[in-house]
């Protein structure tokens, strides 16, 4: 119960945040600043883990501040913290470019119905929830009771820096790809060069290894007496709805769909889909 009412906040946030920029946007059937309010989610909702015990403390008194200076938080909740603010601000402004570059077809009939483009804000709030939970977790204990940097934390962040760079990289080499091709310096249909051609999807591959290391990063003040015994498999969530959503349903299966129907009779699209693992690379599994 007590784990309960320390999340309790940042859950409320995550709805919270979402319901409003539903409030505005659902009326105006307008979907252009539907990734705004993801990254407004997870940027608020991780304030709220940190700071709600002293926003509550200056309510009773009847003040807004000051607030505790970042050096009263603990190093593990500053590198969690600060690893989940690089990563929502670098996939903020990537997705706001891939949306000038061509829209969001998502919204396309969804945004003329109310309801349905309402429930799209709530699950983006369950989304913004479950994938920063070991965020969240970490966060809500006082910095006191986190035990020092071990071994286990910085072989995590260097995972999370290391899955990072891996999805930057490749979000970076598809988009010099395409711009070469506007300049019809290539006449390739789709990208197959550099990890690409490793893994199909390798920027997916970035994000699941950056909620791992994350949740990783995580563990140990999960496991100190302030969380039950199987909090860290709870917060094991994130990392695997992860996997599961881009691997199973809004990645990977819609793209693989799409490219069989653009090049489905290009004997080069068979040959790399037969030599170029569709997610892990140097795997085996071709679909």
């Amino acid at each position: 119960m007590a784990v309960f009412s320390r999340i309790l906040p940042p859950l409320a946030t995550s709805y919270a945040v979402q319901a409003i920029f539903a409030l505005i946007f659902v009326p105006q059937r307008n979907e252009k600043y539907y990734d705004l309010g993801g990254a407004v989610g997870f940027i608020s909702t991780t304030f709220a883990s940190l700071y709600y015990p002293a926003l509550k403390e200056n309510f009773i008194q009847g003040k807004l501040l000051p607030l505790p200076p970042l050096s009263s938080f603990a190093p593990r909740q500053l590198m969690l913290s600060a690893a989940l603010g690089v990563w929502i601000t670098r996939l903020g402004s990537f997705l706001v470019q891939a949306f000038k570059a061509g829209g969001d077809s998502r919204f396309d009939e969804v945004k003329h119905k109310p309801a349905q483009f309402t429930f799209y804000w709530l699950m983006q709030a369950s989304w913004v929830f479950i994938v920063g939970l070991p965020v969240y977790l970490a966060n809500t204990i006082p910095a006191k009771a986190h035990p020092p940097l071990g071994s286990r934390d910085y072989i995590s962040f260097g995972l999370f820096l290391s899955s990072f760079c891996f999805e930057a990289i490749a979000d970076h080499q598809k988009t010099v790809w395409r711009r070469k091709k506007d300049a019809k310096e290539h006449d390739g249909k789709f990208i197959t060069s550099g990890l690409w051609s490793i893994s199909r999807h390798p920027n997916y591959v970035g994000e699941v290894g950056i909620w791992a290391a994350i949740w990783s990063l995580s563990t140990t003040a999960l496991q100190t007496p302030y969380f039950p015994r199987g909090t860290v498999a709870i917060a094991a969530i994130s990392p695997i709805f992860t996997y599961f959503l881009l691997r199973k349903l809004s990645g990977v299966p819609p793209l693989e769909k799409a490219g069989d129907q653009k090049f489905g009779a290009d004997p080069k699209w068979h040959e790399y889909k037969r030599n170029v693992p569709v997610f892990w690379p140097w795997s085996s599994a071709r679909r």
